[in-house]
């Protein structure tokens, strides 16, 4: 769905390019996330998919057609959700929804509903002025996908949310998945990323160090150990090496003779794994 080949892009008046010649596809009904602090080029390369900004290098093509050549109509296929809530603050949620919505041709989805879904039903008929601004992250998705687009793009879209708040999007980010959708997600949240993409590029300072499976990454750059928490021993944390555990003598010892706290596989987060190849950490 998704096509991009030696994208350059730089910022008028930089000396050196925001984005360094990175590639990559998304597949049709995939989760796409791009991983990396802030500064790394990821809202960038967003906002050149998007069509928010021009002047760069390399080729884009979106539905199998190169994106210098949509016009008005590819914001019909296409939905976005900024990472920066942007309303009509004088009007209600309601109001703004039925105004962006006549935007589009055909039929919308119905926004009551989608405001339920968000839990903003109760508060659909007040100014935007008086939301908070997870209430205004939560308006904001809704209005990404009011027309059914088949393609999401999502710019920190739990941020400013509560756990709460934040599970709901998630929740409905994975429906959407379900339904077939595209969605190219930008975030620094290791946490979104792993629970939500089928598969991550990993950005830092323009270029693209790592992409694939959050849980190949985690594997790959992993300790294959586990460790072992005990209830009463000194010390009460071990490990032991993953692969030869049925043949530790040790292990096997501690699980019949001792009381059991915790046991854990060594897992990397994907935070580790960026930390590991690029000594940043994604803040």
């Amino acid at each position: 769905m998704i096509k991009v080949q030696n994208l350059v892009y730089t910022y008028p008046g930089a000396k050196s390019p925001t984005v360094k010649n990175i590639s990559f596809e998304v597949g049709a009904g995939e989760v796409f996330g791009f991983l990396g602090p802030s500064g790394s080029g990821k809202s960038t390369t967003q906002k050149i998919l998007y069509k928010l900004l021009n002047g760069y290098q390399g080729h884009i093509s979106i539905d199998q057609k190169d994106l210098n050549r949509w016009g008005r109509n590819f914001y019909h296929l296409v939905g976005v959700g900024f990472e920066l809530p942007n309303h009509y603050l004088k009007l209600t949620a309601y109001e703004n929804l039925q105004f962006f919505g006549a935007f589009y041709p055909g039929a919308m989805r119905h926004a009551m509903p989608l405001l339920e879904q968000v839990g903003l039903a109760p508060d659909a008929h007040k100014r935007v002025a008086d939301y908070s601004k997870g209430m205004k992250m939560r308006l904001n998705f809704v209005r990404a996908i009011l027309h059914d687009p088949q393609v999401l793009f999502l710019d920190e879209p739990t941020s400013g949310l509560d756990p709460v708040n934040g599970k709901i999007i998630k929740d409905m980010i994975l429906d959407l998945r379900q339904q077939g959708k595209t969605i190219f997600i930008t975030t620094h949240s290791m946490f979104d990323a792993d629970a939500l993409c089928n598969r991550v590029a990993l950005l830092n300072e323009g270029k693209i160090v790592a992409l694939d499976a959050p849980n190949t990454l985690k594997l790959a750059h992993g300790q294959r150990k586990v460790r072992v928490t005990l209830k009463q021993h000194s010390p009460n944390v071990q490990e032991f090496d993953l692969d030869t555990l049925g043949q530790n003598q040790h292990f096997l010892q501690v699980l019949q003779n001792q009381q059991l706290e915790t046991i854990h596989s060594e897992e990397a987060t994907l935070e580790d794994v960026f930390i590991k190849l690029t000594g940043n950490r994604l803040l």
